[in-house]
């Protein structure tokens, strides 16, 4: 969803090149190298391929091609002649179809943990994880379909007059792009009250421990809260834009918007991957070969859902 900022120009001299697309790729080379830690992780473990880590997986891989397309796309504005429509329709698709698999990603990530809530006895079966593979698969297609729009004739490269704040996106197209965030963050938020909703209900159904109970519900109810304000923060700003600006607005309110969205690919590793301890065990076996004792023993709790 995050595309050309900067005019297309075929040379542009060292002094014009702007600090917001500098911000950006520097943005996309420390994404790129996160996610590319977790999917080396995932990998090279053979125990992490429950449902959740191959959401997880899904995740850093749609991250990882945003962080690529972002260096990617100053390399095209600054290095490369960017008027040529193959080089532009590239770097769009690429986006388009990056961005928009991280965001259904991390949907399909809440989703998994309602359902492992929901039908704690039955998640850790072989139906759940084919229906993992399923969702990411359909996940991929919608948005390389999304992706391939542009060069399909979506784009506003002969009519600059229809272009949104993110040429050559139309204005009706990112309007289409930005409702749809907005629903999907509203079915996150809905999601995400039904499993405060279960949490609460199996704390009080326990008898024991009831303290430590309390304690750790709360703990998970504030970490999910946080997961979902940090979601909305980073979005929100760029899709609510999106809808009320066109290319006719000042590009420094595009930029304004674009570097936090952009920012939340940066978030996601240390959200859904470097906060698992299954992961960290993993991180901390592949630095020195050995795993601390307080996270070799720590049990699970709501916090890590």
């Amino acid at each position: 969803m995050i595309l050309s900022l900067a005019p297309a120009t075929t040379a542009v001299a060292l002094q014009e090149v702007s600090p917001w697309d500098i911000a950006l790729c520097v943005t996309g080379t420390l994404i790129s190298c996160e996610n590319a830690l977790v999917i080396a992780v995932l990998f090279y473990t053979p125990t992490l391929r429950a449902p959740m880590f191959i959401l997880i997986g899904s995740l850093a891989v749609a991250d990882l091609l945003a962080g690529l397309g972002l260096i990617l796309n100053f390399v095209f504005t600054y290095l490369i002649d960017s008027s040529v429509e193959f080089v532009t329709l590239l770097s769009v698709g690429l986006l388009i179809s990056a961005f928009s698999a991280s965001v259904f990603n991390i949907l399909a990530i809440t989703v998994d943990r309602y359902l492992s809530l929901y039908n704690a006895l039955t998640y850790h079966t072989e139906r759940t994880v084919t229906f993992t593979y399923v969702m990411v698969v359909f996940i991929w297609v919608s948005c390389l379909t999304l992706g391939l729009l542009p060069a399909l004739g979506w784009n506003c490269l002969r009519d600059e007059s229809t272009c949104s704040i993110c040429r050559p996106v139309t204005k009706n197209n990112a309007v289409a792009l930005a409702v749809t965030f907005l629903l999907v963050f509203a079915l996150m938020m809905q999601l995400y009250l039904q499993i405060c909703k279960i949490a609460f209900r199996h704390a009080q159904q326990i008898a024991v421990q009831h303290q430590f109970l309390a304690i750790s519900t709360t703990k998970g109810v504030s970490t999910l809260s946080a997961i979902l304000c940090a979601f909305g923060a980073c979005w929100l700003p760029f899709a609510m834009y999106s809808i009320v600006a066109d290319s006719s607005y000042p590009v420094i309110y595009t930029y304004a918007t674009v570097l936090p969205a952009t920012c939340c690919s940066v978030i996601n590793p240390i959200i859904y991957a470097f906060r698992n301890p299954d992961i960290q065990k993993s991180l901390w076996m592949a630095c020195c070969g050995c795993v601390p004792s307080n996270l070799s023993l720590r049990p699970r709790t709501s916090s890590d859902v």
